[in-house]
């Protein structure tokens, strides 16, 4: 097991603990930003069929996840579709799913400043995604510039996922064969050699290669999250009766600090279980190992409303952090368009029911578990001086980050990112501009109380890990005496 990941394994242990304990409400200490106009490392020299580069840059926060150290991984969803080309694939491209690998450096201010640090984002890889067998690329034909007649794209056995809505075969949505993925969660295997990508259109979770961006294993999702009636239109696809709703399929994934299990889950509710609007969603969890799947439900009505489900955190084996938020604020393109809702919820799925026999949730509300605020994102936002119509209205990644030094005291860090759909990356003529706004991130920080002085300031040498996990078990006695 690679050292840095023991750290992010140890470290969000502590996190978990913490969460125990009576902990200060997390505060912005620092934002970073970088352009989505900018080329990524794709080395794509081509165009797609809307005419945007197929290496541009664009969003990549459809997923964020820790990689140890200072080193994270942000994921793009299905690429550009923005600008008008071809409504028959809502304007879909044969963009190449993938993800970057970024640097992000915390340096601390100078006394005074508005925040205590500055966070600068560097791109410093990309990997695209393939899968060494054939794939379903559909039956419409691309332009010249598209993915499916690059043959150079195809070559030496390696076939490239897409972007395209219009690349599948008919049946079941999740068959793995069909090349469209619109990847929106992203966690990395406690070894660091995979990572796990969960992914809208299937909906599908794969485990991929993190150096090849190879897949390596599908993992199966029972049949009532799948759509029977596919189509490369979002208008007729919504006419199904059950599985997935289209566009909002599984938008959330997590993986448990021991690397045993992953959870995932869909945007809104199943369209069985109330669809869009719905007050139950189904929870996944995937024992890795042997790809067994259960199935809990919690209830993502908060003040009344329910709320998308954008994404999820696993403090342990049992607790969930979920980020909901509405779709109002920077970016939406609505006039006056101010957020109103972006909030972290805590979820303990200890005693939960097993829900994968109950076909409505509606016939069985009280299965479904309530969750508690963690985190009010816009009012900490607001009160580090961002108006509502300045934040993000899609806020999907979050990921824990490493533990820093803030006025002298250890602190544990939650990093959020923004989705930003690549929105003005090409003009209607297909020349390039620069992006609406840019890739946005935000670094909280938190106290940990009585775990604040017992945080690791370097990578624990394999013959220490014993002491430390013993030390630990101190500290978690400590923390239930304090509450």
């Amino acid at each position: 097991m690679h050292p840095n990941f023991l750290l992010t394994a140890l470290a969000t242990a502590l996190l978990a603990l913490a969460g125990s304990s009576q902990a200060a409400q997390p505060v912005l200490i620092a934002t970073g930003s970088l352009s989505g106009s900018l080329s990524d490392m794709s080395g794509l020299n081509y165009t797609l069929e809307n005419g945007a580069s197929a290496s541009l840059l664009g969003g990549m926060g459809s997923g964020f996840a820790w990689a140890g150290g200072n080193t994270f991984l942000a994921l793009p969803d299905r690429g550009p579709n923005a600008v008008a080309w071809n409504s028959a694939l809502d304007d879909t491209t044969s963009y190449i799913p993938r993800f970057h690998t970024l640097q992000m450096d915390l340096v601390a201010n100078a006394a005074g400043a508005a925040l205590p640090f500055t966070l600068t984002p560097t791109l410093k890889s990309t990997t695209l995604l393939s899968s060494s067998t054939a794939l379903n690329y559909g039956a419409v034909a691309p332009t010249t510039t598209g993915l499916v007649a690059s043959s150079a794209l195809q070559a030496n056995g390696t076939y490239y996922f897409s972007g395209r809505s219009d690349n599948f075969a008919q049946g079941l949505s999740t068959n793995p064969a069909n090349a469209r993925l619109d990847t929106e969660g992203i966690r990395v295997s406690n070894d660091g050699k995979s990572v796990f990508i969960a992914d809208e259109y299937g909906p599908y979770v794969y485990q991929f290669n993190r150096t090849t961006g190879q897949r390596t294993r599908s993992f199966s999702l029972p049949n009532s999250f799948a759509i029977s009636n596919l189509s490369a239109s979002k208008d007729v696809e919504f006419k199904n009766s059950s599985g997935r709703v289209t566009n909002k399929g599984m938008e959330g994934l997590a993986i448990s600090p021991d690397g045993k299990t992953l959870f995932g889950f869909m945007q809104s509710p199943l369209i069985q279980d109330g669809g869009d609007g719905g007050s139950f969603n189904r929870i996944v969890k995937i024992d890795i190992a042997s790809g067994a799947v259960s199935q809990f439900a919690f209830n993502n009505v908060m003040g009344g409303k329910a709320y998308n489900s954008s994404e999820l955190l696993a403090l342990n084996d049992h607790e969930l952090l979920v980020l909901e938020r509405d779709g109002k604020g920077l970016g939406d393109g609505s006039p006056g368009s101010i957020a109103k809702v972006k909030q972290l919820v805590k979820l303990d799925l200890t005693g939960a029911t097993e829900v994968s026999g109950i076909a409505d949730l509606r016939t069985q509300p009280d299965v479904a578990i309530a969750g508690s605020q963690f985190l009010d994102i816009k009012v900490a936002l607001n009160n580090a001086g961002f108006s509502d119509a300045q934040i993000p209205s899609k806020l999907e990644g979050i990921s824990f980050g490493q533990d820093i030094m803030v006025g002298g005291v250890l602190k544990h860090t939650l990093y959020l990112a923004n989705d930003n759909d690549f929105l003005g990356a090409v003009a209607a003529n297909g020349s390039k501009v620069a992006t609406q706004y840019d890739n946005q991130f935000f670094v909280f920080a938190y106290d940990g109380n009585d775990l604040v002085n017992q945080g690791v300031s370097a990578v624990p040498e394999p013959t220490s890990i014993a002491m430390l996990l013993a030390g630990l078990g101190v500290v978690g006695l400590r923390a239930r005496r304090r509450n």
